[in-house]
C-alpha cells in the first residue's frame, strides 16, 4: 500500500482553515517525521520535522476513537507527540460535531506558540488516512 503525498483536514465549515500533514519520512524503525502546516485567515505556520516515535501514543487512534464516541463526551480530550511539538485538543459540540484546536511548536523552542487552529471535524476524513505517530 502506499501513503499519499499529503492528508489535509479541513474545517467542514471553512475549508480556508486546515491542517495538512506532508513530507513523511523516516530514518530507523522507531519514528517517522513529516511537516504540519496550520492554515486559518491571517494565520500560516509550519513545521517541518515533526516526530512521531512508536512508543508515542498514535493520533490515527486518537481521531479513529473521537469518531467511535459519535454520540459525545464531556470536557476536552488531547494528544500529542512525545516531543511536544504537535498537539490536539478535541471537545464535543452539538450538532454532532468536534471542535479540533491544533498547536505546533517547534522542537527545541521552548513554550513559544507558532500556531493554533481551531477546526470542526464531523465524519468525512477517516482517521486511518492520517500519518502514524
Amino acid at each position: 500500500m502506499t501513503s499519499p503525498e499529503s492528508v489535509t483536514v479541513r474545517c467542514q465549515d471553512n475549508t480556508s482553515v486546515g491542517v495538512t500533514f506532508s513530507d513523511r519520512f523516516s530514518f530507523d524503525a522507531d519514528s517517522v517525521h513529516y511537516a504540519v502546516e496550520l492554515r486559518a485567515p491571517g494565520l500560516a505556520a509550519r513545521v517541518d520535522g515533526v516526530v512521531g516515535w512508536i512508543w508515542d501514543s498514535d493520533l490515527a487512534l486518537f481521531l479513529d476513537e473521537l469518531a467511535t464516541d459519535y454520540r459525545g463526551w464531556e470536557g476536552e480530550r488531547s494528544w500529542r507527540t512525545n516531543d511536544g511539538d504537535l498537539a490536539v485538543a478535541a471537545v464535543f459540540r452539538s450538532g454532532g460535531h468536534v471542535g479540533l484546536a491544533w498547536t505546533l511548536r517547534p522542537w527545541g523552542g521552548g513554550r513559544r506558540r507558532l500556531g493554533r487552529v481551531g477546526d470542526h471535524l464531523a465524519g468525512g476524513r477517516r482517521a486511518d488516512d492520517c500519518p502514524r505517530g
